[in-house]
């Protein structure tokens, strides 16, 4: 056996969780050789791992500096770029590396990934197009062309390729859930996009587990929490990319933030740490241990949980980005858990329960036709998971909102009636679109003020207003807003928006709840999954049901009713951030509470063997 390179065992230090100490020893080793490039490429990823991306960029451009032809290190330098939110600085990079070696295909793939930062989606895919010409069936490419077309509100050209994708690499559990998280935007059967995601629990079923044998186990890791007591203190982890200002930070932080005296809190952070994120700082201050998760493979990570004695691992992410379902397959944990960061059922076989509420998942009607809407009619949501659902009634979120909120504002008195969505652009499906297009035209001159990070650039929002004309919406109706500086300048906005108007069949969140925290009440309509029921749980837990309409001409009665109606919309003004804050979907107690109860009720099903 050849002899570990102290490169590779830094790398594999780093794999195994030990991460420090393998930024120290490739520390040494650039300063004793700074002409070792390939050192210094393995430093400066391991500095992105830890959070230090400066750091990274300045090792990664003194590379490029001492070796320019060598496509490679601007590619490097290029990723590092985009670290740092320079994308245009990034592409650039990919540009001169591409020209170098145009069969550099991955020079294209980080081409791609800059370009879609930029709005520019155009380039993006063409980029794409030119990688895979090269490299066909490669995943990684694949899952960027994906998100270029989706950026460009081409979501069902993103499901074929990463259909396509997934059927030449059934392995790719990762492509596997890129392909699970896109169908969710689709206006697609809940029943088909239900069997997409049991595939997936078959695929995982049938795959080795996790890359962890058993020999790689410490014999006292083998059985995951070896204790029964039903009634001892309980270890719950939180696996999770987003405890960070992030939309699911947002909605974790009250459970998170009023434990019990007998639970101890360990996350299992997969996002790279950063120093500067207020909220991130707030998370750690929360829990008991804190475990940097980014750079662990599976192996590590199941370790990890293992060795940190988890008897509840709370996964916040899923098939969403940050999601470490693989390394669940060999359940480091008695009892696994999915809530609040991805709106279907998870279909990973480790993943025990789901947190949903009564609204976002009803159970079946035993009486109902079989023909109706699988939902609500004889098959139940509980029948579409791979889980046992856990109703967390009246909501399964609860809104903590942004400390120091601007005060709700009326748009201008002379204002024309503004319809508003502050949604992903992705969401806006052909059944949205027909929804707006219906509300609009029964309220003549009203327009629709659009904000979306990803119609930034101008293809985007070129292909965006086609979209949105040949729904019946005029773009000389419509305004779009792609990005403001910060969160009072976001919510700002909304003091230009008379009526929100909610996304179907991927409902929106954090959007519903800042628009009615402004002050703006949120018009949606009940669909035929837990995604298009989220709009219905946080208005019933707001005490606002006569806004959820059941079909779609309701929706547009009631848009329209609402939009018209001056004193109601100043009255919303007034009052509705009180209304909110004194209901269920801002009690953070009463909503910690029923969250800690519920986990506290399956670890007694669990001790019981159930």
């Amino acid at each position: 056996m050849a002899t570990e390179t102290p490169i590779q065992r830094a790398l594999r230090d780093a794999r195994e969780g030990r991460l420090d100490a393998a930024i120290a020893s490739l520390r040494f080793l650039v300063q004793r050789q700074p002409s070792n490039l390939d050192a210094v490429q393995a430093f400066a990823l391991l500095l992105t791992q830890a959070g230090q991306q400066a750091q990274a960029v300045h090792q990664l451009s003194r590379a490029v500096a001492l070796a320019p032809q060598v496509p490679a290190y601007r590619n490097n330098y290029a990723n590092a770029l985009m670290g740092v939110q320079r994308h245009a600085d990034a592409a650039e990079q990919c540009r001169k590396a591409v020209e170098i070696d145009p069969r550099y295909e991955r020079a294209w793939l980080g081409l791609a990934l800059a370009l879609t930062q930029l709005g520019d989606v155009d380039g993006a895919i063409t980029a794409c197009e030119r990688g895979r010409a090269l490299r066909p069936a490669w995943p990684e490419l694949a899952r960027a062309h994906a998100n270029a077309l989706e950026a460009a509100d081409r979501i069902e050209e993103s499901i074929e390729v990463l259909a396509a994708a997934v059927a030449a690499s059934p392995a790719d559990a990762e492509l596997r859930s890129r392909l699970l998280l896109a169908l969710n935007y689709a206006p697609r059967p809940a029943l088909e996009i239900a069997a997409a995601h049991r595939a997936y629990h078959g695929a995982m079923s049938a795959l080795p587990s996790a890359s962890v044998s058993a020999a790689e186990m410490r014999p006292s890791s083998m059985s995951a929490t070896p204790d029964r007591d039903p009634a001892r203190p309980l270890r719950i982890g939180v696996l999770s990319a987003d405890l960070r200002t992030h939309s699911v930070g947002y909605f974790a932080e009250p459970w998170i933030a009023a434990k019990p005296a007998d639970v101890s809190l360990i996350a299992f952070h997969t996002n790279p740490p950063n120093p500067a994120d207020p909220m991130e700082k707030r998370f750690r201050g929360l829990f008991d241990q804190w475990v940097e998760a980014a750079m662990l493979d599976d192996a590590a990570l199941d370790r990890a949980i293992r060795e940190a004695r988890v008897d509840i691992l709370v996964e916040l992410s899923a098939h969403t980005a940050g999601g470490r379902l693989t390394a669940l397959s060999r359940k480091p944990a008695a009892v696994i858990v999915s809530a609040i960061g991805y709106p279907n059922t998870s279909g990973h076989p480790s993943v025990d329960y789901r947190l949903v509420d009564s609204t976002t998942d009803p159970t079946a009607d035993p009486s109902a036709d079989p023909r109706a809407d699988p939902t609500t009619g004889a098959i139940g949501a509980d029948d579409l998971a791979t889980e046992r659902l856990l109703r967390l009634d009246p909501c399964f979120l609860c809104y903590r909102p942004p400390a120091d909120a601007l005060e709700p504002v009326l748009p201008a008195a002379d204002a024309p009636i503004t319809f508003g969505s502050f949604n992903l652009s992705t969401k806006i499906s052909s059944d949205t679109i027909a929804l707006w297009s219906a509300a609009m035209g029964a309220v003549p001159g009203s327009r629709l003020l659009v904000k979306s990070k990803a119609l930034g650039g101008d293809a985007a929002r070129r292909h965006f207003l086609q979209r949105l004309a040949s729904g019946g919406i005029a773009p000389e109706r419509v305004e779009i807003v792609g990005y403001t500086k910060g969160i009072d300048e976001h919510l700002a906005l909304y003091g230009r928006v008379h009526v929100a108007l909610d996304t179907t069949p991927y409902n929106g969140t954090t959007t519903t709840c800042e628009a009615l925290w402004m002050g703006v009440p949120v018009v949606a309509i009940s669909g035929d999954r837990h995604a298009a029921r989220v709009g219905a749980s946080l208005l019933a837990a707001a005490g606002l049901p006569e806004l959820v309409a059941r079909n779609a001409d309701e929706f547009a009665e009631i848009a329209a009713r609402l939009a018209t109606d001056g004193a109601r919309i100043a009255g919303f003004r007034a009052t509705l951030r009180g209304r909110v804050a004194a209901s269920p979907l801002a009690d953070s107690a009463g909503y910690a509470a029923r969250f800690h109860a519920a986990l506290r009720g399956v670890w007694r099903e669990r001790c019981a063997g159930s």
